[in-house]
């Protein structure tokens, strides 16, 4: 039987990374087991993905109509860079800005929820992916499937706008630092109010899974207390009904010897007289 080595890279690159290693270990094993080299040597090669590819796959398995209109942005923006239009260009910017903070709060949430929280630089470093996956197709292809392998190059991304293309003359770098500074601000705020929601989601899940065992508890221990009074009812019983067993034995054995001793005197009544 052939081994569906897509089948298995599809769920290999839906597990955590700490879980990657010894899963493909044991895949490449069975495969070695059925005599397929080939499948074999392919799931071997298969590497761990970075925590931040890891997130990023997360996302693209987790909200597939959110990664769809992604993706959907990242064929506008190639096209409106393509053809250098201006209009096009700006709208597709400014929702690109938008969309990446907002997936970027949303894979930190999956990933806290999944019991993986994310720091502030590997956030950074999701953000950088899925940059890389509006610019660039070879990136978007493994991202949508949720098997994106490694991180992409420092410098992915899309080239400068040219000058006649922008909408304003360029800030001027105190004018841009101060404003990545607010938008990094917002961003790491954005980051941590999802991961608090993540965390207060966690705990109700924590409180509510409590609620059960302690309620499941307390039904085991009426049902045992029941059982034991129903047993100790039973005991008493039974003790009751050795005794007057105890007593009608007893009653029996005097009726005996009296008998008896009525049949002795009978018998020596009945003895002729010399």
């Amino acid at each position: 039987m052939d081994v569906d080595v897509e089948r298995i890279t599809d769920e290999l690159y839906g597990l955590r990374p700490s879980e990657f290693t010894a899963a493909r270990d044991a895949y490449a094993a069975e495969a070695r087991q059925a005599k397929d080299k080939e499948a074999a040597k392919a799931i071997a090669a298969l590497r761990r993905p970075p925590l931040a590819v890891w997130a990023a796959n997360l996302l693209a398995r987790e909200r597939p109509e959110e990664a769809e209109r992604f993706l959907a942005l990242g064929e506008a923006l190639r096209e409106a860079h393509r053809t250098l239009d201006g209009e096009r260009l700006r709208e597709a910017s400014r929702r690109q800005h938008r969309l990446v903070a907002a997936l970027v709060r949303t894979a930190a949430g999956l990933a806290e929820a999944a019991g993986q929280p994310l720091s502030d630089t590997v956030l950074g470093e999701v953000e950088r992916v899925l940059h890389a996956v509006l610019a660039h197709p070879d990136v978007a292809g493994p991202w949508s499937r949720g098997s994106l392998t490694a991180l992409p190059e420092t410098t992915v991304g899309f080239p400068e706008v040219p000058p006649d293309v922008l909408p304003r003359p360029p800030a001027t770098a105190p004018d841009r630092t101060a404003r990545e500074a607010r938008a990094s601000r917002k961003a790491h705020e954005a980051r941590e109010a999802e991961r608090a929601r993540a965390v207060v989601a966690r705990r109700e899940r924590e409180r509510d899974a409590a609620r059960e065992a302690a309620a499941a508890a307390k039904t085991a221990a009426e049902e045992a207390a029941r059982r034991l009074r129903r047993a100790e009812r039973e005991r008493e019983e039974a003790r009751t009904a050795a005794a007057a067993t105890e007593r009608t034995a007893t009653e029996a054995e005097t009726a005996l010897r009296a008998a008896e001793s009525v049949l002795d005197e009978a018998r020596r009544a009945a003895e002729p007289t010399d």
